[in-house]
């Protein structure tokens, strides 16, 4: 019976003490924050100027679309940050930049992937958005598909490109190539019945 009642005031003691002084050494983890929206965008990457114009169109369209909300970019090959960083144009990596939208108090993030296919950098994305959501860093995170991750995907993309080839062409052959080492000959096979035609 004393061994109950003893263990009882730990118990409130704790509760009553320790949690409290915990808390605020922590600075202010654990308080519930005000809502917070961010989009980050994920692509591969490239130095090139070029593809850095279509990068700022994307980036455009996004902030004409969700004007209030703030747009971060993260690259996911390591060679292409080294070297933009050799130019002085520093970029980070998708672990980097959810790390650094934690740091700036967001609390709901969508992450965009720009990648074409679902290959290594965005299996890598998953897991890094999953680990994320392990931590439990923000309220909410979620990940957006690659732009050909279903077969419908697939289908609009090739129409997409059809309709810019001019209609005075008869002939036509399309190549589509990517590398990965997670597409087998036969995902590559049902991916591409899309562009069959009768």
């Amino acid at each position: 019976m004393m061994m109950e009642l003893w263990i009882g005031i730990i118990v409130i003691a704790t509760a009553v003490f320790i949690i409290p002084m915990n808390s605020s050494a922590a600075g202010g983890y654990g308080k519930k924050k005000s809502k917070k929206v961010g989009i980050l965008l994920v692509a591969f990457g490239s130095s090139e100027p070029s593809t850095q114009t279509s990068y700022q169109a994307i980036e455009r369209k996004i902030k004409t679309k969700y004007p209030n909300i703030p747009v971060r970019w993260a690259y996911t090959s390591h060679m292409i940050r080294t070297k933009l960083a050799q130019q002085g144009k520093i970029l980070d990596s998708p672990e980097v930049a959810i790390a650094k939208m934690h740091d700036e108090n967001f609390t709901h993030v969508a992450v965009q992937s720009l990648h074409i296919i679902g290959g290594d950098e965005y299996h890598d994305l998953i897991r890094t958005v999953g680990a994320s959501k392990m931590l439990g860093g923000f309220q909410r995170i979620v990940l957006g598909y690659p732009l050909l991750a279903t077969q419908e995907d697939m289908q609009r993309t090739v129409s997409a490109v059809i309709e810019t080839i001019p209609k005075e062409r008869k002939k036509m052959t399309l190549w589509f190539s990517w590398a990965t080492a997670r597409i087998t000959p036969q995902m590559l096979s049902t991916r591409l019945s899309c562009f069959s035609s009768n």
